[in-house]
């Protein structure tokens, strides 16, 4: 970094600060918590956790130096979970995020669909478009099959993320249809799992001999293990 866009050493300092009233407040508000998922100790640890961010991304582009801790990003923790220890019903949310890669793939698969399922001559302007053949596609099969058989359909996979959530009883029929995925609260999120080509990356960085590759593929595993187990 050169040195015209470095933080002063003020800043540095001004930062290093901010960490000190953070970790007081954070303290604090632990000695007068008011239950084992009290709010304002949650907030606490965001405001510590983004103040301690701050100071070691300064004290790095100043100094070249590091802290010791490690700051958990909100892709790796959930909030205090406030849902019913036993819940009587649960929803199951699901993204799967998938690129087109092979628009001819993806249509002649389609086409055959509409092939099988209607007579000949019969309009097949549905599979003639990417967008057509999409419908066609996640019409027929059930999204399981499709991520297990993606290529077939020409289709590349991208980052997908599956969070069961408690709820208090179950919805009435076509209650959220409208808008599915409205008002999911992460603080009744039961269990959570990602995978995401992020991971693949970080396994990279490791140097491993063949003798471990065992240890390795249970760093692997464990990417996908619940964001809280002790949620379970």
């Amino acid at each position: 970094m050169s040195d015209a866009v470095q933080p002063t050493a003020a800043e540095v300092r001004a930062a290093a600060e901010a960490v000190k009233t953070a970790l007081d407040r954070h303290l604090a508000a632990v000695e007068r918590r008011s239950g084992e998922d009290d709010p304002a100790v949650y907030e606490a640890f965001n405001e510590l956790a983004a103040a301690a961010e701050v100071y070691d991304e300064l004290l790095y582009d100043r100094y070249d130096e590091v802290t010791p801790f490690e700051i958990p990003g909100a892709e790796d923790a959930l909030p205090p979970y406030t849902g019913p220890e036993e819940p009587s019903a649960v929803s199951v949310l699901i993204r799967r995020d998938y690129s087109v890669v092979e628009p001819q793939r993806l249509r002649a698969q389609a086409e055959r669909i509409e092939a099988a399922d209607f007579e000949d001559g019969a309009d097949t302007e549905a599979s003639g478009t990417v967008h057509g053949a999409l419908g066609v596609l996640f019409g027929e099969f059930e999204p399981d099959e499709i991520a297990s058989r993606h290529k077939e359909f020409g289709l590349e996979e991208g980052d997908s993320t599956l969070w069961v959530t408690a709820s208090d009883e179950q919805a009435d029929p076509g209650e959220w249809l409208e808008a599915p995925f409205e008002g999911a609260d992460p603080q009744r999120v039961i269990c959570r799992f990602d995978v995401s080509t992020v991971f693949d990356d970080d396994l990279d960085d490791v140097d491993v001999d063949d003798e471990d590759d065992d240890e390795v593929q249970a760093v692997e595993d464990d990417e996908v293990e619940p964001l809280d187990a002790d949620r379970r």
